[in-house]
């Protein structure tokens, strides 16, 4: 049986929908965790098949991306970004979300690359969110993010930037394995997450909603875009290549604190 890890955040609801209505999970040994978890469980072993923010990609031997899906965004995506009571250019500290790698290696990429500034980064903790005040910004991702929409001055969302700066959609999460994985089961595991995405009009009546100003159905279908297609492709390619550039001067600006993959 295999192991298999994904992300618990909203966005990947559609998804799960899908493998548990096509009864694909009861030929599967099924978690739920953040994106960091997801990403370290695959690389300890612990899941033979992971959704996991693909700037983690790099660090696990035998990684490779298995499925036509992702968790991804053509322009603004709403659940990843910078939240700040200043202008970015005023920010004298950036906070880092911990649960996944692959959004603070994209804040940080449009910094230097976008923006061109400068501001201490530090690592942080569950509850980090409180600490957004004065010139103390932070980067937030996942159902925090969305909870957190429209209570700061300033919101910068990284889906949106990143597209101003290279003109291709982002990649944020790709399902990943470490094993060879039999083809039937990809083809069966693909029509399984395209019939969750056909049916999100379905989700709005049992989903939670983390935001009630949020319409859940326009974040599924115009901020969240899950097919891993040509543009997307080429837009992770880009990515993976500035991140390696980038990775060993955002360890030393770190400081020697810890960013779990």
């Amino acid at each position: 049986m295999l192991k298999l890890i994904a992300v618990s955040y909203l966005n990947t609801k559609p998804l799960l929908f899908g493998i548990v209505s096509k009864d694909l999970h009861k030929s599967l040994q099924l978690t739920l965790d953040h994106p960091a978890a997801c990403a370290q469980k695959l690389k300890n072993g612990e899941a033979d098949l992971a959704l996991i923010p693909v700037a983690a990609i790099p660090d696990i031997p035998g990684a490779r991306i298995i499925s036509d899906f992702c968790i991804g965004s053509i322009d603004k995506v709403r659940s990843v970004v910078i939240y700040s009571d200043k202008p970015i250019e005023e920010i004298s500290t950036l906070l880092l979300d911990y649960e996944s790698k692959t959004s603070v290696a994209l804040a940080y990429i449009l910094l230097k690359e976008y923006w061109k500034l400068n501001p201490q980064l530090r690592a942080s903790e569950p509850g980090f969110e409180s600490i957004i005040k004065n010139d103390i910004a932070a980067v937030v991702i996942g159902d925090k993010a969305l909870e957190l929409e429209g209570k700061f001055k300033y919101t910068y969302d990284l889906g949106e930037t990143w597209k101003k700066h290279t003109g291709l959609p982002f990649v944020f999460a790709a399902w990943v394995s470490t094993k060879e994985i039999d083809n039937a089961f990809v083809a069966e595991f693909n029509d399984a997450l395209a019939y969750g995405i056909e049916h999100i009009p379905s989700l709005m009546y049992i989903l939670p909603n983390p935001n009630q100003k949020l319409d859940l159905y326009s974040y599924f279908t115009e901020n969240i875009s899950y097919k891993l297609d040509e543009d997307k492709k080429k837009g992770l390619k880009l990515f993976l290549q500035k991140w390696e550039v980038y990775q060993d001067q955002f360890k030393k600006e770190l400081e020697g604190q810890l960013i779990k993959s």
